[in-house]
């Protein structure tokens, strides 16, 4: 306002010179009154008069100190040489004030803001000239917007959660205490600095994190929300951790202007999230593997198990239990020799039951009935769809073992090709299933069987003599019935009441005429035979007797055959010794027959109608060259 050139317009000793100039002051909205030096009123627009409730000729002429401005608004007295208006024609000077108070006529107030500006004429102080307006809602917006602010601000003190605000160059322009605590930094230290530059300028791998792909930038860039749980930020001493961030685009009329980042340290649940993980995925891998123990168990229930102990007294037995004792605390792995029917699985049971491993599975594999082609599958398991019939993933023996003991039952008939595999899982403790890169580990103590001699197999090419020294740690020898002769009477007795209990018929007497005649056999078929003539006997018995159907033992020897030493008189019985000493010379002249010849066509076994198992066993026990 031109007010050293204008006196006239504003002061009514003067006439007025400008009818325009009077228009406005009479349309301002704004409250306008004018003072001179002794602060006399000596004019007021309608605004003013509206505003403070005084007419116009009730202001003119009024000290407007005493009529508007007398008291503060704690009450007490504001006096005129302290007014900021009367200062004006004072020191000449414009004063502002937006924090006091003018009266109304009833005695009423409001809040108000309000300009002094000094009229001067040729460098003469003549008033000044006072613009007011009421700015007491304004004042209730701002103590709201105060308060809003006061509370968002101790909101963002208090959050345990990081917070920083950045502008649309990326710098920052407020960070909250717990942010500036999980970064490492003062708050001095970040603001108006890049943060991606600081804080997220590379990946949990070390690889650059490019300022175009950060997902906070991109919250000001396309105005979406970006949440982000799978990065980390870097700290001010160089070390990193995991982060979960929100960023939110600060949009204003229409226009981005930055971003809000919220962030959580994400470290303890990652870790959490990752021991689950690992709970879960041994979970699956235990559910898995009980899930396979328990298809095995069922196919062993299916096979009845009639041998709970070993059963015998007789000093080739007691020998057996003693080796089975002494090699049962130990991890040495077992190969158990003997004919078949000799009970090697037996062995195979009493050294797991003796051993630590105990409480895990003794998990067996007939290996002569495993077909060739699904011997490694058998063993190692697989992976669906790794060969024509894979429909599902399977769990191999050696898996389900782990803990616990694996029985190669019939090891000799492994194939040559997959010994090494075998020998590796012996010797390192891994192998893959088929189909399948990832390799297992497991801690499987071995137990084999066999009724080959697989010392000659080796010297033959068909055993690998890596695989067979593994074995053959601890070699115990399930020794033939024929050797262990007295024990004959508790077996059949043992077999008496195991069969009885389980077809529910009540125990026939066993007579020494009875155990004569057992002993007197040969048992070829060892202790299954002996079971099954026993079982058949309790069946077409007839009383409390007992009348064994044993096969004559001449059946199995070829009666052509020209034996010196055989007796003239067949219907005569033989003693034990005449038996054995029958059987060498019948062997003998065999063997003489096929030139040493035992298996296959044209063997010694097949002229004599027996198994090669049961004639080499026969050669080794009578000590025949």
């Amino acid at each position: 306002m031109e007010t050293e050139t204008q006196p006239t317009l504003l002061f009514g000793r003067f006439a007025c010179s400008s009818s325009m100039g009077e228009l406005i002051l009479q349309a301002a909205g704004e409250g306008i009154f004018g003072i001179d030096k002794d602060g006399i009123t000596v004019f007021a627009n309608p605004a003013a008069s509206r505003i403070t409730g005084w007419s116009v000729n009730e202001m003119v002429g009024q000290l407007s100190h005493n009529l508007l401005h007398h008291t503060k608004i704690d009450g007490s007295t504001y006096h005129a040489c302290d007014c900021p208006v009367h200062a004006t024609f004072v020191d000449g000077e414009v004063h502002y004030v937006d924090d006091e108070i003018f009266w109304r006529k009833d005695g009423s107030y409001f809040l108000v803001e309000y300009t002094s500006t000094p009229v001067k004429e040729n460098g003469e102080l003549l008033g000044a000239v006072v613009v007011f307006n009421d700015i007491t809602e304004r004042k209730k917006a701002e103590k709201e917007l105060q308060k809003i602010h006061d509370e968002n601000h101790m909101i963002l003190h208090s959050a345990g959660e990081g917070v920083y605000g950045l502008c649309c160059d990326g710098k920052t322009t407020f960070v909250n205490p717990a942010a500036a605590r999980m970064l490492g930094y003062e708050i001095d230290e970040l603001i108006g600095k890049p943060m991606h530059s600081m804080l997220h300028h590379t990946h949990a791998d070390g690889t650059e994190y490019p300022k175009m792909d950060c997902p906070i930038y991109a919250a000001f860039n396309d105005g979406e929300i970006h949440h982000v749980d799978n990065e980390v930020f870097w700290r001010k001493d160089g070390t990193s951790f995991s982060v979960e961030y929100t960023s939110t685009p600060i949009e204003k009329n229409g226009k981005l202007h930055g971003a809000v980042v919220v962030f959580n340290d994400i470290t303890k649940r990652k870790l959490a999230e990752e021991e689950l993980k690992k709970a879960y995925a041994e979970v699956e891998k235990m559910k898995h593997r009980l899930e396979a123990e328990n298809t095995y168990l069922q196919e062993e229930i299916r096979v009845k198990h009639d041998f709970k102990e070993i059963v015998g007294q007789s000093h080739t037995i007691k020998q057996v239990l003693n080796q089975i004792e002494l090699v049962a605390p130990t991890m040495a792995n077992v190969l158990v020799i003997g004919e078949s029917g000799t009970g090697k699985e037996l062995v195979a049971r009493g050294i797991h039951d003796l051993s630590e491993r105990s409480d895990r599975p003794l998990i067996k594999v007939n290996c002569a009935a495993v077909p060739h082609e699904l011997f490694e599958s058998e063993f190692f398991g697989h992976v669906r769809g790794s060969f024509t019939g894979a429909i599902k993933n399977r769990t191999g023996r050696f898996e389900l073992a782990d803990g616990g003991t694996i029985f190669l039952d019939e090891v000799g008939e492994i194939p040559l090709d997959l010994q090494s595999k075998l020998l590796r899982v012996l010797q390192e403790g891994q192998f893959e299933r088929v189909g399948e890169e990832v390799t297992r580990s497991v801690d499987v103590r071995v137990i084999a069987a066999t009724n080959r001699d697989l010392k000659q197999e080796v010297e033959r090419g068909k055993f690998r003599e890596d695989l067979y020294f593994r074995l053959n740690v601890f070699p115990i020898e399930a020794v033939p019935l024929r050797d262990r002769l007295d024990d004959i009477p508790i077996l059949a007795q043992h077999f008496i009441s195991l069969i009885c209990s389980r077809i529910n018929r009540s125990e026939p007497r066993l007579t020494n005429a009875n155990v004569k005649q057992l002993q007197a056999y040969s048992w070829s078929g060892n202790i299954r035979e002996l079971q099954n003539v026993i079982e058949r006997a309790i069946i077409i018995g007839k009383g409390n007797h007992l009348i064994f159907d044993l096969p004559d033992d001449m059946n199995e020897r070829t009666e052509g055959t020209n034996c010196q030493d055989k007796k003239t008189d067949s219907d005569l019985p033989y003693n034990e010794t005449e038996r054995l000493a029958r059987d060498r010379i019948n062997i003998k002249a065999a063997l003489e027959l096929t030139k040493g010849k035992i298996s296959g066509a044209d063997g010694a076994a097949e002229l004599l109608g027996i198994k090669p198992t049961t004639l080499s066993s026969r050669i080794k026990s009578l000590k025949i060259e």
